[in-house]
């Protein structure tokens, strides 16, 4: 384990020491949440046991027992971020792990869920998928989603090394983004084989532009963040794209 991997870690156990479940839940109800929250689920086998690698806070855990699915384990290495969830609803399967070091059987889970946490990995996101492999039962599902080099992370890095910045988005803290091709590429190293490959949350990469794109609330786009982010959608569905949403099958398993 290296310095900068202990140092993300620690980061999110700074990030979920002051967050809300509730708020984290109201942004379940987002339409931006609906573009993957809205496909995904019929991927997955409502009778098979669905591991969520890096939960959080677990409310994609808590939504999907709503909708049915009862044997959903959720599991984070920020042991805060389970403590705040295990308060708000004791009933949660959680655990505390490591996504590259998965405690459960090969060929033992139907589903793997993994929604914004592979890409802060320096080391790329190769041995997490691999592990993933490992613990899918032949033909199970894998749900990603990962950051996309959109327009406005290319001119926000663009503008961090005319600084003289760092690639990372700050000294504790690393995250990456990958194309539709890097993404491909890895999923079948590691024994996958893609079903769907989606751009979403264009309204969200309009967001980060600032004010007039913002609402009050936590992460909240305007009105015309959502408007131009249909718009976009349909023009240019991957250079604005935000977040990639990809759902693969175990194809093979690999050692």
């Amino acid at each position: 384990m290296t310095d900068l991997y202990e140092r993300t870690r620690e980061s999110w156990e700074d990030i979920w020491e002051d967050a809300s479940v509730d708020v984290e839940l109201e942004v379940m109800e987002q339409d931006r949440t609906y573009e993957t929250l809205g496909v995904y689920p019929n991927y997955l086998p409502k009778d098979g046991i669905i591991l969520e690698a890096g939960c959080g806070l677990a409310t994609v855990i808590m939504k999907l027992r709503e909708m049915g699915y009862e044997n959903v384990i959720g599991l984070d290495y920020a042991e805060r971020a389970l403590q705040v969830a295990y308060k708000y609803e004791p009933l949660l399967d959680l655990q505390t792990g490591d996504v590259h070091a998965l405690p459960y059987r090969s060929n033992s889970v139907h589903g793997y869920l993994s929604f914004g946490v592979l890409e802060h990995f320096e080391h790329g996101v190769g041995p997490a998928l691999r592990e993933a492999n490992r613990v899918l039962v032949p033909g199970g599902t894998l749900v990603l989603t990962i950051p996309y080099p959109n327009i406005v992370n290319r001119l926000v890095q663009l503008k961090r090394r005319l600084t003289g910045q760092s690639r990372l988005t700050d000294d504790d803290f690393y995250e990456s983004t990958y194309t539709q091709r890097q993404l491909i590429t890895e999923l079948k190293r590691a024994g996958f084989q893609p079903v769907l490959v989606r751009p979403t949350s264009h309204s969200f990469t309009l967001w980060g532009l600032g004010k007039p794109f913002r609402a009050p609330g936590y992460y909240q786009t305007s009105r015309l963040a959502e408007w131009l982010g249909t718009v976009v959608r349909w023009l240019f569905p991957w250079t604005f794209n935000f977040t990639t949403l990809l759902i693969a099958r175990k194809i093979r398993h690999i050692e």
